[in-house]
């Protein structure tokens, strides 16, 4: 062993000692050590294998290590899975830990168990076994029900239980065969080979589109209805706006105020005034329901939005977080009706800059609805209602986007897929929900109202100290993932920096999404630049907001569909009026739960996108379409088509002209035999070939000349360049 190797062994080992119970991989010892060389990189990443094979360092998943515990036993959260992949979520690291079945104890998805930890040596996964089940999680499937004469069953097809589950005659509550069900796991007798269940509700007859909504919402543990008595309470709440109410506000009805919103929008819950001063500047107000003037704390209604948390939109439906007396009617605010609203107020200039700012509970009148569509013309052909006053947010709004642009916000634009929806559920047509100057003049002037309400609690000033308040956080990009980004851009000629401050990293990251459009790179680097990006969180533990560029970041202009912006509200009049900080770790509390809940409510959305697509596609069986790869597995390609965005798999037995191996580094994969590669963003043509509805699956067959995959005999990739979005209305392309 030379010199040099000696030296690194040694500072790898001083890494080691100080990390306690984190997991490292070889580049974030590199990182820590210096090693900046690949030579270097490569005696560390040879050492950390040597220790683990030793049993000196436990491998916890390919290429990830720890070292070991002083006890092998520890509590984490069991995750459950159809294909037999079970696994612990440690608590203490987060960490997974392969657990067989046999070793299990029959332990469900999301309960909390304790666990006996063995280190593997290297080659072998490492594996835990269930002790003890700490903590039953509440379990509940949705599938279809098959009643035989003495018993019924509900066939599941869970990504977390790969049985059916029994069900006694007398637990059906009315279920028929062919009925979509939800039913609640009762019992899980240790020898048996399937779960005991009751059917908890039955949701309607299987493919009717009303049940398989329902089924998605139930999928997620989301609610499809109201409880009676929760409708009843809403529906007692009347507007309220009194004299004496008023007089405790500042009144703005005289004062041009109107609202933006989608055309099929109902929930106003944000509004917009603008008057030119007697300086030539312009007072701007953003306006914002002043729900929790009507929801209070600890009743009924308010335990009941907590746990919803926030509104769920779903292809043909929402699914509201206040009930709609409340959220289309008393909050919501209309045109040409007073509403009671918390509004931020702003004295600027045309280039955006704020001379003066104030935070007021007020009363306002909206004169004038505008859908964006409408608002749009007003401003691309400055004729219209108001047509002044929209040009005039308009400019603000591009001043102050240009000027977040700069500081190294980021920049991420991608179109939404929407469908055309028939009164039965049908999908009829797929189109884009582009963001255009209207919805960007929305966008920018909530987002500084949300910066201007968070900096007003997170910096006090004057050396006073910050009270507990909900922010809306965003971390730094994954340093492995923006790494790897950075290493592939570089192979195509571009320049991302991994190191520096925020603004230096974002505008990186911009210049480079700038440079790649319309090229061959473009759906590769775009994907893993979005990738890279932490996800957006609440919390009491202010670390600002990365990819804006903020400071101090929260959410306080969507209460009527997010329970955050309810928090904030409370927070702000509370303190505001001088009351003292609540308690900040009940805080903290609320803020994972509104998190967890935002993070289920996408899935359900993203789900119930899934379902119409596979349902649109049915019809299309047997055409083809161009589209670009959006995932790499071992088990095949995911294509996203150009043309309305639906997403399915290429089995990777349907690449049946070699066999295919995962890089899993360079997101691609690669056949033995001809080397030939497809890789993520890779441009391909295929023919849809199957669309099972009740599964929300879509599969598709490669095009080829000679029908044997995407290479034509010269072993080449056959890609087809996509035509351009033209964001309108698609049905079916060519035959």
């Amino acid at each position: 062993m030379n010199r040099n190797q000696t030296k690194i062994n040694n500072q790898i080992a001083e890494f080691i000692k100080q990390q306690k119970n984190n997991t490292f991989n070889y580049k974030q010892v590199s990182a820590a050590i210096g090693a900046k060389t690949q030579g270097k990189q490569r005696i560390v990443a040879m050492r950390l294998a040597e220790l683990a094979f030793d049993g000196e360092l436990i491998e916890v998943s390919p290429g990830k290590y720890k070292a070991p515990s002083r006890s092998n036993f520890m509590s984490g959260t069991f995750v459950r899975r159809s294909n037999g992949k079970n696994s612990v979520v440690t608590d203490s690291d987060g960490e997974s830990i392969f657990v067989a079945e046999r070793n299990s104890m029959h332990a469900l998805n999301g309960d909390k168990v304790r666990i006996s930890v063995a280190a593997a040596r290297r080659g072998a996964e490492p594996e835990a076994e269930v002790v003890e089940i700490i903590e039953k999680a509440d379990q509940r499937f949705v599938g279809v029900l098959k009643v035989e004469r003495a018993y019924a069953l509900l066939v599941t097809d869970s990504k977390f239980l790969a049985t059916d589950i029994f069900i006694p005659k007398n637990k059906l509550k009315g279920g028929k065969t062919g009925d979509k069900a939800v039913v609640r796991i009762t019992n899980w007798p240790e020898h048996a080979n399937m779960p005991q269940g009751e059917v908890i509700d039955v949701l309607g007859k299987e493919g009717e589109n009303n049940t398989e909504i329902h089924a998605i919402l139930a999928e997620f543990g989301l609610p499809y209805s109201y409880p009676e008595s929760i409708e009843r309470a809403a529906s007692k709440i009347t507007d309220g706006i009194t004299p004496e109410e008023i007089a405790r506000r500042e009144d703005m009805r005289d004062v041009l105020t109107f609202t933006i919103d989608p055309k099929d929008a109902k929930d106003f819950d944000d509004a917009l005034s603008i008057r030119m001063m007697p300086n030539g500047h312009y007072e701007v107000g953003v306006h914002i329901a002043d729900v929790t003037h009507y929801v209070r704390p600890e009743t009924a209604l308010d335990k009941e939005a907590f746990k919803r948390a926030t509104s769920v939109y779903l292809v043909d439906r929402v699914v509201p977080m206040l009930p709609e007396h409340l959220s289309n009617g008393v909050c919501s605010l209309r045109p040409n009706e007073e509403k009671l609203t918390f509004s931020c107020i702003f004295e600027m200039d045309l280039e955006g800059k704020v001379y003066k700012e104030r935070i007021a509970k007020t009363v306002t009148l909206s004169d004038r609805r505008f859908t964006y569509e409408e608002a749009q013309e007003v401003i691309e052909t400055g004729r219209g209602d108001h047509a002044d006053e929209l040009q005039a947010l308009n400019t603000i709004a591009r001043s102050l986007r240009a000027e977040r642009l700069k500081k190294g916000a980021m920049e991420f634009d991608r179109a939404e897929v929407k469908f055309d929806i028939a009164p039965d559920g049908t999908p009829l047509g797929v189109y884009y929900k582009v963001s255009k100057d209207a919805n960007k003049l929305v966008e920018e002037l909530m987002l500084l109202a949300n910066r201007t309400v968070a900096k007003t609690i997170g910096d006090p000033g004057a050396r006073k100290k910050p009270k507990a308040f909900v922010y809306r956080i965003h971390d730094k990009p994954d340093p492995v993932r923006l790494s790897d980004l950075a290493s592939l851009a570089a192979n195509f000629g571009y320049k991302i920096k991994t190191q520096g401050t925020p603004r230096e990293i974002n505008r990186s990251i911009n210049k480079m999404l700038e440079e790649v459009a319309g090229r061959g790179e473009e759906n590769l680097l775009s994907t893993l630049a979005i990738r890279c990006m932490a996800k957006a969180v609440y919390s009491v533990n202010n670390i600002g907001h990365y990819g804006l560029c903020f400071d101090y970041y929260t959410h306080f202009t969507s209460p009527i569909r997010r329970y955050p912006d309810m928090l904030v509200h409370r927070l702000l009049a509370k303190y505001l009026d001088g009351g003292r900080s609540v308690n900040l770790d009940k805080l903290e509390d609320e803020c994972e739960h509104c998190s967890k809940m935002e993070q289920t409510a996408v899935s359900a959305e993203r789900s119930s996108i899934k379902y119409k697509q596979v349902e649109f596609m049915s019809s299309h069986i047997g055409e083809e379409f161009a589209g670009v790869i959006t995932g790499v597995t071992e088990w095949g390609l995911y294509v996203e088509l150009t043309e309305n965005m639906c997403e399915g798999l290429i089995p990777v037995r349907d690449l049946a002209n070699d066999y295919y191996n995962l890089d899993e580094r360079n997101y691609r994969l690669v056949g033995e035999r001809t080397g030939t590669s497809y890789r993520l963003g890779d441009e391909v043509v295929v023919r849809v070939a199957r669309a099972d509805v009740q599964r929300r699956m879509l599969d598709f067959v490669p095009v080829s000349d000679k029908g044997n995959g995407l290479e034509n005999p010269e072993g080449r990739s056959l890609h087809s360049k996509p035509r351009k979005r033209d964001h309108k209305r698609t049905g079916s392309r060519r035959k």
